[in-house]
């Protein structure tokens, strides 16, 4: 049984030439699975596509709306690094100075060569909690970054990298909170989200969790819900959708696993995960790397304000620019196992995140979101769906793929080189 047989058609706009998009969007609803997403595209600083569709709530039917809002994991990553970005811009953040100029107590067990751009670039040697705790005491601000502080690292910092799903957000809120003695959750609201008019919230507020899209698990991933009380399955009035979705299946959390350790806080948290994620205390914490709440249509304006004006603001000058995608990290990623490139918190172009061209830069969520701006392009991506597809595989989920192919060929009638995305020639009064 599919569970969207009913919803095969998109709503929202597309300019003259991005139709591409639209179809591929519509592909995803009709042969691909999709529950409910939406996805946008900013090319110089103006709003080319805007779609959404299919269903927020697969047990109460409701639509995906215009203000639809949902959970993207990891793209909240690439949020939280243009505010490190901006702060540095400012003057108010140093990426390259020593964690313990900020943090003195995090200089212990050998940790006070660690710069801000070690943990940005996932060198730091931290991507794990050494101890167990609860899902309250994960939630509760500060208790997680006191206990990184105290832990040694796994690696000598900087000389090696590997994937800090969830501490990457603990270490940078405490360390941002020292310099400006303001949280990311407030900063990125009052001068990213407020100024850019965004739907996106790092840590939900109060008035917004009737707009929030609920996760639902891959029926294909293997992967159990969290616990039996709190299974979507048991919530799902028509046995044939529960069977569909399969979320019935639960088993522990191998521990043994790096990669699942760094993922779930040793077991406080399961990511990904519908029914863990859907829950309100989870929505509602201060999460920089993962919990952010947001729309295609504010991802892809704030990436876009990065390499451009948007409505006469951009967040980001061409140097803070260069300087923050230069690689700082490729290669075999020690906590993932997979081929990874970073800058300074952004995910790099690579096989399994190809985003538009080399002039890429961005982040992925798990399970299939992703936003991104490209220079040469000038472009601002975004795509937030509801459905998580949650194998890590190295390759590209086919949605993405999909969308980011249709975007090459609505590009490339645009006057933009789909392969690299160069813009052609222009006349030497025209834009650049």
């Amino acid at each position: 049984m599919s569970i969207q047989p009913q919803i095969t058609y998109s709503e929202g706009f597309v300019a003259p030439g991005f139709e591409p998009l639209r179809e591929a969007f519509d592909r995803n609803f009709a042969q691909l699975g999709e529950v409910g997403a939406s996805c946008a595209v900013y090319v110089d600083g103006e709003l080319k596509a805007d779609l959404w569709g299919g269903l927020a709530d697969i047990v109460t039917g409701e639509r995906w709306r215009a203000d639809t809002v949902g959970l993207a994991y990891s793209v909240t990553k690439g949020a939280t690094a243009i505010l490190c970005c901006l702060l540095a811009d400012r003057g108010e953040l140093d990426l390259d100075a020593p964690v313990a100029r900020y943090w003195p107590a995090f200089a212990s067990h050998g940790k006070g060569g660690v710069t801000v751009r070690m943990i940005l670039a996932h060198q730091a040697g931290l991507p794990v909690l050494d101890g167990r705790f609860t899902r309250a005491e994960i939630l509760a601000y500060g208790v997680a970054a006191r206990a990184l502080a105290e832990q040694e690292p796994l690696w000598t910092p900087g000389a090696d990298f590997g994937y800090h799903a969830l501490t990457y957000g603990w270490l940078l809120d405490e360390v941002v909170r020292r310099a400006t003695g303001r949280t990311i959750q407030d900063l990125f609201s009052s001068e990213i989200a407020g100024p850019l008019d965004l739907d996106f919230f790092i840590g939900l507020p109060d008035g917004v969790e009737q707009r929030v899209a609920a996760l639902v698990d891959d029926p294909l991933s293997g992967r159990p819900a969290a616990s039996p009380d709190s299974s979507l399955a048991d919530r799902i009035p028509d046995p044939e959708l529960r069977r569909a979705i399969g979320a019935d299946r639960r088993v522990p959390a191998d521990l043994s696993s790096l990669l699942v350790r760094a993922m779930t806080a040793n077991g406080a948290l399961r990511t990904p995960d519908a029914d863990e994620w859907n829950t309100p205390s989870v929505r509602r914490a201060s999460l920089p790397a993962a919990n952010g709440i947001t729309n295609a249509r504010s991802v892809a304006r704030v990436y876009a304000s990065c390499v451009g004006e948007v409505d006469g603001l951009r967040l980001l000058g061409e140097d803070m620019v260069t300087a923050a995608t230069a690689e700082q990290s490729a290669g075999r990623d020690r906590v993932t196992g997979l081929d990874a490139r970073f800058g300074s918190g952004f995910m790099l172009p690579s096989a399994g995140v190809p985003m538009l061209s080399g002039s890429s830069f961005g982040h992925e969520g798990v399970g299939g979101a992703l936003g991104f701006a490209d220079r040469d392009a000038r472009v601002g991506f975004g795509y937030v769906q509801n459905l998580l597809k949650t194998e890590m595989t190295g390759g590209p989920d086919p949605r993405v793929a999909g969308l980011l192919a249709a975007l090459r060929d609505a590009l490339g009638g645009q006057g933009l080189s789909g392969g690299t995305g160069r813009r052609k020639a222009a006349a030497p009064d025209g834009p650049r």
